[in-house]
């Protein structure tokens, strides 16, 4: 990996010298775009819309626009802004873990100690963990003041970019407002679905199926071009269905069978759940 920034990590008196590296990649097939006719492939230019010439990129600066009037800002105004110029990773606040919304996290990014003894990145590393608090920073990246939280994973420090409070859409759905009434029987079965699937998750047990898909399509029509039969490559479609449940408890049941047949476990009437029978059973001892 490149480490894509250097700074340091500050908090109170205490000064962590780190290298920030990326810690995604994207794995999607690369695509462009072709002209359908003749599979020309299309690129897009820079142009100006004054003397109608191709822009070099390093002839590009930045510009804001009210409506009346425009503002040029060229590369040494924006490299003049105070927090551009910083290079610290700034703790403002340590909160408990919890209180993070997982809605807010964004851009994740592996921090590495750039120093000769990493005994302050391991120092506050253990720390974060005994004390179960998240450290809030705030950077400047990329010309752009980040907000973000600082959090542990294994032996690394993990900055993990936040969207900011106003970013942030609120959810008012007016479907929601009415008062809906949930019956208790609904609720045993509900549960009981959640727990027949229930698992410790482990994300190498899933895959991303339309890109593996996309790259078995491209194998093939490279090896049997225009002439490809897909239905031959993929199988026949199945038919989705509507989606629409017309009756709830039914629905929870089948699926309840479904789940517990295809974990080989006894279906019995598949109405009763753990909790029912959890219930039976105590009535009886009574």
């Amino acid at each position: 990996m490149r480490a894509i920034w250097k700074g340091a990590l500050t908090f109170g008196l205490v000064n962590v010298p780190v290298k920030v590296y990326s810690a995604i990649e994207d794995h999607d097939v690369p695509l462009h775009q072709v002209h359908a006719a003749d599979g020309g492939r299309i690129r897009y230019q820079r142009i100006c819309e004054i003397d109608g010439e191709v822009v070099p990129y390093a002839d590009i600066d930045k510009a804001y626009d009210d409506g009346e009037r425009t503002v040029v800002l060229t590369k040494d105004d924006i490299a003049s802004l105070p927090a551009e110029r910083t290079r610290e990773i700034d703790v403002v606040e340590f909160v408990p873990s919890e209180q993070i919304d997982l809605l807010t996290l964004d851009k994740p990014y592996y921090l590495e100690p750039d120093s000769a003894s990493p005994k302050a990145y391991v120092l506050l590393r253990q720390t974060l963990e005994r004390t179960d608090r998240t450290a809030i920073v705030r950077f400047t990246l990329r010309q752009k003041t980040r907000l973000a939280a600082l959090r542990v994973r294994g032996d690394v420090l993990v900055l993990q970019t936040l969207l900011w409070a106003d970013e942030v859409r609120e959810a008012a759905f007016p479907s929601l407002d009415e008062p809906v009434k949930i019956s208790e029987k609904e609720l045993e079965l509900s549960a009981s679905l959640v727990d027949s699937f229930s698992a410790d998750f482990d994300p190498h047990r899933f895959t991303d199926e339309y890109q593996q898909e996309l790259r078995t399509l491209i194998d093939a029509k490279l090896d049997q071009g225009d002439a490809l039969d897909t239905s031959e490559t993929f199988g026949e479609r199945e038919e989705a269905g509507s989606g629409e449940v017309i009756d709830l408890m039914a629905a929870l049941r089948a699926s309840v069978e479904r789940s517990r047949a295809a974990r080989g476990e006894d279906v019995g009437d598949g109405a009763e759940d753990k909790p029912a029978k959890a219930k039976k059973k105590a009535s009886k001892a009574s």
